[in-house]
């Protein structure tokens, strides 16, 4: 974390804490970080607490308590004090520690990485129409509130012999049929949640008959609920200008790396070397997958997944440019290149497990 860095995460902070009424006060436009004299404390200090004490009508050091809540848990920060009338002290992890504990996650958790137990209390009941995009969104609801913990029934309002054949090879399960109450005797807590995307304006039969499941799947949760799903051809398309095929070729992509470099007989190490500039934005998209993962199951949006591992297959192939994780010509596997193939692995397993969650086969070859 660099200096400018800090100080943009101490005035979020700022902006949170007036955002959340815990503070009262302008924020201001810039806030000043400096290194921290000899024989302080920390890495670098920050008087902003001081600044903002005599708008907010608070003493120094309760500000400083405030924002202190705010940034110690933000990524790069090891540590934050508060030292004499209200300053506050910041001590950085070393270079590299929060990367490796991010790629640590993701080697120890596999495609279960972001799953969590933040909604574990929670019993859910959702319900919709006997129209496929209906269906596959509330399947797919339902794989995400679960990876957060969360125990779930889905119902749909009426059964009929047409279509279920085609649910069960799209991988969709239903409960029950008809139309539950409204509130459950069993659970008062949990009411009946209706899942209402726009209909897909096709049958299953004929979406699996064109796109096959996968293709399909994703041309149907892509979009926001709201919004209408593109099902044409475009869906089926070997090219990068093809989202679906762009996530899928990078994972296939970071699966031949880890072969190539079994054959050039060496393994990824996390702890091999610092990672180059070019690597942050795949390393941050990875460590905000948790975040991505539980946000889209509270919000029952599984497009915002699809849009993360665009997001993270862009990074990778980007990364991959500018960093081959493989030796080129006669050059010897190095520590970079151990610390580089980690790092495709990590990017490969989140593509994957994010993929499952929406339905969706990750092959190894494309």
């Amino acid at each position: 974390m660099t200096p400018a860095d800090l100080s943009r995460t101490v005035l979020h902070a700022v902006h949170r804490a007036v955002a959340e009424n815990a503070l009262r006060a302008p924020v201001p436009a810039r806030v000043r970080v400096e290194r921290t004299r000899p024989g302080g404390s920390g890495d670098y200090a920050c008087a902003v607490a001081l600044q903002l004490a005599g708008d907010a009508g608070l003493p120094a050091l309760e500000v400083a308590r405030i924002l202190r809540e705010r940034v110690a848990a933000e990524p790069g920060i090891g540590r934050v004090e508060i030292t004499g009338p209200g300053f506050l002290s910041f001590t950085l992890d070393a270079p590299g520690d929060s990367d490796r504990a991010v790629l640590d996650a993701v080697r120890e958790q596999g495609s279960a990485y972001g799953h969590g137990g933040a909604l574990r209390d929670e019993a859910l009941r959702f319900h919709h129409a006997r129209e496929v995009r209906a269906a596959v969104t509330a399947d797919a609801v339902r794989r995400l509130v679960v990876s957060q913990g969360a125990r779930v029934r889905i119902s749909c309002e009426e059964a009929g012999e047409a279509g279920e054949t085609e649910w069960g090879l799209l991988g969709v399960t239903v409960d029950a049929y008809g139309t539950p109450p409204v509130t459950s005797p069993a659970d008062p807590s949990a009411p009946l949640i209706p899942v209402r995307p726009v209909p897909a304006g096709a049958t299953a039969r004929e979406l699996l008959e064109r796109l096959g499941p996968d293709a399909t799947r994703w041309g149907l949760l892509r979009p926001a609920s709201h919004d209408r799903a593109p099902l044409g051809d475009e869906l089926l398309v070997q090219g990068e200008a093809n989202p679906l095929f762009l996530v899928r070729y990078a994972y296939a992509r970071t699966r031949a790396l880890t072969r190539g470099a079994a054959a050039l007989g060496f393994t990824p190490a996390i702890d091999a070397a610092p990672y180059e500039s070019s690597a942050r934005p795949l390393l941050d998209l990875l460590a905000d997958h948790p975040r991505v993962l539980l946000t889209a199951a509270r919000h029952r949006a599984p497009d915002r997944v699809a849009r993360q591992l665009e997001a993270v297959a862009h990074a990778f192939f980007d990364f991959h440019d500018s960093c081959p994780p493989l030796p080129s010509g006669d050059e010897k596997p190095s520590a970079a290149h151990r610390s580089r193939l980690a790092l495709a692995e990590a990017a490969g397993t989140v593509l994957a497990g994010g993929l499952s969650l929406l339905g969706i086969s990750a092959p190894a070859h494309l």
